[in-house]
């Protein structure tokens, strides 16, 4: 038998080298090369299936599978496909196995679910369902890492949903290297891809994060699969975030709230309520807009507070919009809204902890600033969007008319839009008020 080579895997972007260097030659990053180990010989390839044509194909083309929340099926797209493959991530303890347990015995009462974990023992997750509630005797259980041994017994009890928990904890035998590793990582993600594909098994993917927030392993984990799930959590919030940045088999973007009880999660039907703190928004330095997330309208209230500097460096501070946005923002309103804020402390605040990162927020927060240093409150009632250029022009963003109505289901009676967004036909109960300009807006704002 021949020897065992050695190479060294980058572990950003899985690139391999033949002999180990201070930087990636692919991706540039430093100190990322690691020694493993190359089996000699490669297992003997599986029969390859044979090709098909359009019309031998399943009449049942856009059948999905209902997860059991609306939140969750919404992410992803609006159902379980069969032979997707959901890889979901997030921070320890967020909630992860949580979610997918629940998810599991709500899909085995029509589906055959074969739950695999590497993490943690059969009584461990036996105790989790009776904490939440949950009884399901068609829910297969396993406790293994070994990769091929869960495929096997996935597809000997005629399983047609897989869930790993996770894939860092399992190992292909077809590597020596030790589980978690890059090559194990690109390995046993290839295999479980193949196999729900050949299959036409649902495969949920639990991975882990790096500090940084993203999936632990090369980048090239996320392309292989087709969607990715990403929990958004804030420790002072009840609330759990659920965001979809890939997707094969819907819009990527899509955001769908929980709340985590005694009993598990807890789909929230009306995501804008716990967005705004009150139902009528009447405070200096306060407006309330409409975000774009996904496929719906989400009423999102948004806070600035301007004070009196206390050092010769002015703060300027955002949580929920981006950081360089808010500069861009008070040069603006001191070069065209006759406005200067530069000895003051300004700080701008997305309520709820939900992050936008649309340029819609940007005349609503623009709105919020001059509001707390005037110390005077906007329009009661008053729900605003636009982009604003450098020029000082209110620029029109997309789905003016959804915001609209949305705003308008929510009791909202005047809106400041820009002028291109204004509907020809306006929803009842609310004005619709268009601006070009940023002075414009502040002259109609209060």
């Amino acid at each position: 038998m021949a020897k065992a080579k050695t190479a060294y895997v980058c572990k950003e972007c899985g690139a391999h080298s033949v002999k180990w260097a201070g930087q990636c030659p692919d991706c540039a990053a430093w100190n990322t090369l690691t020694q493993t180990r190359i089996a000699a010989s490669r297992p003997a390839r599986e029969s390859s299936p044979a090709p098909a044509s359009l019309d031998s194909l399943p009449e049942d083309l856009a059948h999905r599978h209902t997860s059991g929340f609306g939140e969750f099926d919404r992410v992803l797209g609006g159902g379980l496909v069969p032979g997707a493959v959901v890889l979901l991530g997030g921070d320890p303890g967020v909630g992860k196995s949580t979610l997918l347990q629940q998810v599991s015995a709500n899909l085995s009462g029509e589906l055959a679910v074969f739950y695999a974990t590497g993490e943690e023992s059969l009584r461990q997750i036996g105790q989790r369902s009776q904490r939440l509630g949950l009884s399901s005797s068609d829910l297969k259980l396993l406790a293994d890492t070994s990769l091929e041994h869960v495929l096997e017994q996935c597809a000997s009890c005629g399983a047609q949903v897989l869930v790993i928990d996770s894939i860092q904890t399992m190992a292909s035998m077809n590597l020596p290297s030790a589980p978690g590793s890059v090559a194990q990582l690109r390995e046993c993600v290839g295999r479980v891809v193949q196999y729900a594909k050949q299959t036409e098994v649902s495969v949920f993917v639990i991975g882990h994060v790096t500090k940084e927030g993203a999936i632990a392993g090369p980048r090239v984990v996320e392309h292989m699969v087709d969607t990715v799930l990403y929990f958004e959590s804030d420790p002072a919030s009840r609330y759990t975030l659920i965001r979809s940045v890939k997707n094969r088999f819907g819009a990527s973007g899509e955001m769908g709230v929980f709340a985590m009880t005694e009993t598990g999660f807890r789909q929230v039907s009306n995501p804008s309520a716990i967005f705004l703190s009150r139902d009528s928004v009447a405070e200096p330095g306060s407006v309330v807009t409409v975000a774009w997330e996904g496929s719906r309208a989400l009423l999102v209230e948004i806070q600035a507070l301007v004070a009196d500097g206390s050092t010769a460096h002015p703060k300027r501070l955002a949580t929920g919009i981006d950081q360089n946005r808010l500069a861009l923002l008070l040069a603006v309103l001191q070069r065209h809204g006759g406005l200067s804020l530069g000895p003051e402390d300004v700080f701008v605040n997305v309520v709820g902890g939900l992050r936008i990162t649309e340029t819609a927020v940007d005349l609503p927060a623009l709105l919020a600033i001059v509001s707390s240093f005037r110390d005077r409150p906007c329009l009661e009632r008053l729900v605003s969007f636009g982009e604003i250029g450098l020029a000082g022009e209110i620029r029109p963003v997309r789905f003016g008319e959804e915001r609209i109505a949305a705003a308008a289901k929510q009791g909202f009676t005047h809106a400041l839009v820009p002028r291109a967004n204004v509907p020809k036909k306006i929803p009842e109960g609310i004005q619709v008020m268009g601006v070009r300009r940023v002075s414009d807006a502040l002259d109609r704002a209060f």
